[in-house]
């Protein structure tokens, strides 16, 4: 397998290619699959689901691959690019339910405000851009600029906190946890995201 890691289009690939399906509001919404890999070939990765099921998608060379590892919310700074799950609030600023720190090539990936299908099934938001103003109290507030418009961000101090960079296919091992965005076709994977020494991708 020829894994794609063009830096500058990796997790944009993640984000922009998942499956879209329409809201009530029709507002796109993403659904990303989750799970631990129980196996992987050169043309299939097979893992088990949060919910015990076993599912198999395939693998391509335009199949994107990024790392994920822990970070803090020290790692938010003015002019980050960002992406965060979250839930938007009655004052209509959005409650972070995690926060992904992009390495500086991947700036620009999957940039915008979506709906989200998060990991209990629920349906939130994803805002990709980068931060302008940035406040410390009881955690982060933060400007999150993207083409088109801007959100308030609330990041409370306890909401995982995640560093992604480019990978590769040799960090699908057995054991490894993932979020796997499936191309149109809901066939292939469009692009995976993989933790780092068991680390568990939030978003």
């Amino acid at each position: 397998m020829k894994t794609k890691t063009a830096l500058s289009t990796a997790f944009g690939l993640l984000m922009a290619g998942a499956t879209v399906l329409a809201s009530a509001a029709d507002m796109p919404v993403i659904k990303p699959l989750r799970g631990v890999i129980e196996d992987v070939s050169s043309n299939t990765l097979t893992f088990k689901t949060r919910t015990g099921a076993q599912q198999t998608i395939g693998l391509t060379d335009k199949t994107g691959v990024v790392r994920a590892s822990k970070a803090d919310l020290a790692s938010i700074k003015t002019d980050s690019f960002v992406g965060s799950a979250a839930i938007p609030q009655a004052n209509g600023t959005l409650k972070a339910l995690e926060v992904t720190v992009f390495d500086a090539r991947l700036k620009g990936s999957g940039e915008g405000h979506y709906g989200w299908e998060n990991a209990d099934g629920s349906t939130g938001t994803m805002t990709n851009g980068t931060v302008g103003k940035l406040s410390s109290a009881n955690g982060r507030t933060l400007t999150v600029n993207y083409k088109g418009g801007e959100k308030q961000l609330v990041v409370p101090d306890d909401v995982p906190i995640a560093f992604v960079e480019p990978g590769s296919a040799a960090e699908l091992v057995k054991g490894a946890k993932v979020v796997v965005f499936p191309a149109e076709d809901g066939k292939n994977a469009r692009g995976i995201a993989v933790g780092k020494d068991g680390f568990q991708p939030p978003m």
